[in-house]
């Protein structure tokens, strides 16, 4: 397996909140994920540890289009780097304003602070993967796998080596799990979808690959265990909230029950 280093975007000056990952090649390095704009100084610094810079590299792969994720794009695209989106994401990255705006309109003056700008990239620049689509660089294969249910432009990257050795980078889709915490599906509005999420969860369950690699935070050492706790919590959530849904329960109280619940 080709060597994969963990970056710690020190997200908001946080440990193990947002990491990408640098796959070496025989070409050069390839990103997975990015972050958002407002970590680039760190990511920077990361990269000059190791004697990279932006411009090294020519392929970044994104698992979908949320800031934490892909907000950074435009910075490796300047520097003529191919993006690899879902084909419902491109679109978004090619032209970011209305994205971009609707966020502002949840975070409001923390907009800056926490992802920064976002800049739209060249569509000659966007690359959208079919549904197992494989991409083949240095000799390492990049697979993608359109896994919905937290996000409708998700991506799981499977990348396996000349010896058939592999491993997913799963974005979101398999959760977030920061150290010895346990597993939980984030979901934000508006894509979640449970039973979408529960096939997704299924696919990668019948990858061949055991290790699994979460945006937040770095690797699952226990996959099976890992994606079951996973599904079983997504459940209970949706079950509650579904309860108090039918109940007509005013926003504000399921906002104070699920935390409670939580």
């Amino acid at each position: 397996m080709p060597n994969i280093h963990t970056l710690d975007l020190l997200f908001l000056e946080l440990e193990h909140a947002i990491a990408v990952f640098v796959v070496e090649t025989a070409h050069g390095p390839v990103l997975i994920e990015c972050g958002p704009a407002s970590t680039l100084p760190h990511l920077e610094e990361a990269l000059a540890v190791r004697n990279m810079k932006l411009s090294d590299f020519s392929r970044v792969f994104l698992s979908h289009i949320h800031f934490d994720h892909a907000g950074a794009a435009w910075a490796f695209a300047e520097k003529g780097a191919t993006i690899y989106v879902h084909p419902k994401g491109l679109p978004h990255l090619a032209a970011p304003e209305k994205l971009y705006n609707s966020a502002r309109m949840i975070y409001g003056d923390d907009m800056d602070q926490l992802w920064g700008e976002m800049r739209p990239i060249p569509e000659n620049q966007l690359h959208a993967p079919a549904n197992g689509e494989t991409i083949t660089y240095g000799g390492v294969s990049f697979t993608a796998w359109h896994t919905p249910g937290h996000a409708v432009h998700h991506i799981a990257w499977e990348v396996t080596d000349a010896d058939g050795e592999s491993v997913v980078f799963t974005g979101d889709v398999a959760g977030v799990k920061i150290g010895s915490g346990p597993v939980m599906p984030p979901c934000p509005p508006p894509d979640i979808n449970i039973e979408e999420w529960q096939a997704s969860i299924q696919l990668l369950r019948e990858l061949k690959s055991e290790r699994l690699f979460l945006t937040h935070y770095d690797e699952v050492s226990d996959k099976p265990a890992h994606l079951d706790a996973l599904e079983n919590r997504l459940l209970s959530w949706a079950a509650c909230m579904k309860h108090w849904f039918d109940q007509q329960t005013p926003p504000a109280v399921i906002v104070t029950r699920f935390q409670e619940f939580v």
